[in-house]
């Protein structure tokens, strides 16, 4: 069998490729919690998830040159407060990343040199095996439509992440990615509390851009998406205060 990439995504512990040889009587059974959640505090999106995200949840960039667009579940490492002890959300209305609804699917390729991606699954995952309740992954040795509709999902984020990943390089040729901080003051404490260690962008330089240039950015859609990281910015705040509600405020002047 060939061994899939050793460096593994958040989420994972592992991924092996799905095979009509070895798991011809595999199903995926719903889950009502995703106790993988409980302590990750920011996710991975796609801009085309940003309108959906800016909603609910601060979108920033990570640190670096390999930029990420995040979502943030929470300011501190290990605090989500959008999951409770059970790993359930505790919000019933609630936009969830399409990086969180593909596990414990995801395409990978299995060697380096490797053209193709192939559909793995996280064998660690308590959602995937061989079940006599959940939904059938292969019809004989073919993928059901279930799992073909799987299949097409994880195409489109893949893509979707393409796309991402020229909106973050444009971001960075125009030079308007800056480091990051907000200083959030709240009421008892002495000191305000301010995060760091993430990539925003800088509001000076996209207003200083040429007519041209925003123009461009306004038909590409790029525009948009970028007012949409800025607007969601104000949800720090939000988050803070959620942490402060559920005691899980850290001391001030940490980095996030």
């Amino acid at each position: 069998m060939a061994s899939a990439p050793q460096q593994l995504p958040l989420f994972y512990n592992g991924l092996e490729p799905l095979s009509s040889d070895l798991h011809a009587n595999y199903r995926l059974r719903p889950a009502n919690a995703a106790p993988f959640l409980q302590h990750q505090h920011a996710i991975p999106v796609t801009v085309e998830e940003f309108p959906l995200v800016q909603r609910f949840m601060p979108i920033v960039f990570t640190a670096g040159d390999d930029a990420v667009p995040i979502a943030l579940m929470g300011l501190n490492e290990g605090v989500n407060v959008f999951i409770d002890a059970e790993g359930k959300l505790t919000e019933d209305n609630f936009y969830v990343p399409a990086y969180i609804r593909r596990y414990p699917f995801m395409l990978a390729r299995l060697r380096p040199d490797a053209d193709e991606l192939s559909l793995c699954f996280d064998p660690t995952a308590d959602t995937i095996g061989a079940f006599d309740e959940g939904e059938a992954l292969f019809d004989g040795t073919q993928p059901s439509e279930f799992t073909r509709n799987i299949l097409s999902f994880n195409e489109s984020f893949e893509q979707a992440g393409a796309r991402t990943g020229g909106f973050v390089q444009e971001l960075r040729e125009m030079d308007l990615l800056m480091e990051g901080e907000v200083s959030i003051q709240h009421d008892g404490y002495e000191q305000p509390f301010v995060y760091r260690g993430f990539q925003m962008v800088n509001e000076e330089k996209l207003a200083d851009l040429r007519g041209d240039q925003l123009r461009k950015m306004s038909k590409s859609g790029m525009l948009p998406l970028i007012y949409a990281h800025l607007f969601s910015l104000a949800l720090m705040r939000d988050i803070f205060v959620r942490q402060v509600n559920l005691g899980l405020v850290p001391q001030p002047n940490l980095i996030v």
